[in-house]
């Protein structure tokens, strides 16, 4: 599992909103929360821990965009995600501000 989340830990990126944007047409983006880590999520969905992801949904942890959500990020010019890909999924989290 440590391997796992290393190797997850390397493929974290940025990306904007508007490169993001095309995966929320097929339904596979998932807004983690930032009280989560971006690669323990990604290493659950990988190792298909079900009950981890479960308990996540359940507490609105991770979530679909809402629509609200998306008009806002369609109006911010330039916003921009941390992002993880863990096929069929692209994880989500907004970078805390500093």
């Amino acid at each position: 599992m440590t391997d796992a989340k290393e190797e997850l830990a390397t493929k974290v990126d940025i990306a904007d909103w508007l490169s993001l944007r095309a995966h929320l047409e097929r339904g596979g983006v998932i807004v983690v929360d930032p009280l989560l880590e971006l690669v323990e999520v990604g290493a659950a969905l990988a190792a298909d821990e079900v009950q981890a992801v479960q308990r996540w949904l359940s507490s609105s942890l991770l979530t679909k965009p809402s629509l609200e959500q998306v008009k806002k990020w369609d109006a911010e010019k330039g916003k921009i995600f941390n992002c993880l890909i863990v096929s069929p999924y692209v994880l989500i989290q907004e970078p805390l501000n500093p």
